[in-house]
């Protein structure tokens, strides 16, 4: 998109958000790791792993709306 919306206040706040929520998910991910490798048993891992998958994915999808606004 080149149209005047991709210069506009709007868009760089929106892309200031969604960078924030990008660094938050890091965090969220960097402690989801450390559970996963300190985890006793595999349930707890399981569900660790659950959180990283997620917390992955959701900072491809924070990137990929931050690149097309």
């Amino acid at each position: 998109m080149n149209d005047d919306r991709t210069n506009s206040p709007e868009m760089g706040d929106l892309r200031a958000l969604l960078h924030g929520l990008n660094n938050q998910l890091g965090v969220i991910l960097a402690h989801a790791e450390l559970l996963e490798a300190k985890a006793d048993d595999e349930a707890q891992r399981a569900r660790a792993t659950e959180v990283v998958s997620a917390a992955l994915s959701a900072m491809t999808i924070s990137r990929a709306l931050r690149q097309h606004a």
